[in-house]
């Protein structure tokens, strides 16, 4: 009992941010409960593209730096593919400055370079970088958090200072909208179209001159195609308009995939904020709350080096 008054931790929330922030809690001895409402096979972080770049998040000079601990555990995790589901694979960032991404990037990605016209048509760089399969990584993140002694509990949560535990931590991303509350959290609703691979091995984003996104993002059974950046829609039904621009848009920068077979239509909310909120409030009789939510489209990106502070945030 002592134990678990000392050790005792609750992460609220299931999604990516939320499990390896448990797991890394629970790898450094905490005695660790995750409480979720939908399973991770059903959470927003289901639905992410998942390339690693810290993409719109602020602060941008704590997102690079959690981006890079991130960085380094996915390149470890790149070395069991079918396990994690983390593979490092080669594309273009288009609209993105190699001398820029070089200035706090470069000794960790070597081979960054600007893109030949062949490759991609305007500014662009050519990187080698983490491209997670959420399929495999979420389950395998899970499988993970529970052979380290932690355990998983559905349950909707109403009041974070209700919790019954020494630590909280909250990694409800656009669920912290009406818990906490705070109407800074945003949805920017994303929808992918999942097609059958015709072969393409390398990765792409572009802006297109209506200042649209296209990126698709090779597996070896399917290519994710995007994508949408609707601000503050909350629909997570699949606009079939929208799915014909993004195969459109993809297409014009891989023909091929113009005639590839559509297996399935997602759609997430991407949890925005203007920054990522990562701090540590005390509660009534001594407990401590953590905040871990805010990312946006790269909470996939930054998930290890936030979970890495939150857990320094949550030490007694």
């Amino acid at each position: 009992m002592e134990s678990d008054l000392m050790d005792g931790v609750v992460v609220v929330g299931g999604g990516v941010i939320g499990l390896t922030t448990a797991l890394v809690l629970a790898e450094r001895g905490r005695r660790v409960r995750v409480w979720t409402r939908d399973p991770v096979e059903r959470t927003t972080s289901a639905v992410a593209g998942a390339l690693w770049w810290p993409y719109s998040i602020e602060p941008v000079a704590l997102a690079r730096e959690w981006a890079l601990r991130s960085l380094d555990v996915y390149e470890d995790l790149a070395a069991d593919p079918e396990a994690t589901g983390v593979r490092m694979v080669e594309g273009v960032l288009g609209d993105e400055d190699p001398d820029g991404a070089e200035a706090w990037a470069g000794a960790r990605l070597p081979g960054l370079r600007a893109s030949t016209a062949g490759e991609h048509a305007g500014t662009g760089m050519w990187a080698r970088l983490p491209l997670i399969d959420m399929s495999k990584h979420l389950p395998w993140l899970r499988e993970r958090f529970l052979a380290a002694g932690g355990t998983i509990e559905t349950r909707t949560v109403s009041d974070l200072a209700a919790v019954e535990a020494p630590v909280v931590v909250n990694c409800t991303g656009l669920g912290a909208r009406e818990l906490v509350p705070d109407a800074s959290v945003r949805p920017v609703r994303g929808q992918l179209v999942i097609v059958e691979n015709p072969g393409i091995r390398t990765w792409q984003v572009s802006t297109d001159t209506a200042g649209e996104k296209a990126y698709f993002f090779p597996h070896p059974d399917r290519l994710v195609l995007g994508g949408t950046t609707d601000e503050g829609r909350w629909s997570l039904e699949p606009d079939p308009a929208a799915a014909e621009a993004i195969v459109r848009r993809c297409a014009a920068l891989r023909p091929e995939i113009a005639g590839a077979r559509v297996l399935e239509h997602k759609v997430g909310l991407r949890p925005a904020r203007d920054a990522v909120r990562l701090e540590r409030e005390p509660l009534p009789g001594g407990r401590t709350l953590v905040h871990n939510y805010g990312h946006g489209g790269a909470g996939v990106t930054v998930a290890w080096g936030c979970a890495q502070e939150a857990a320094r945030l949550a030490s007694p």
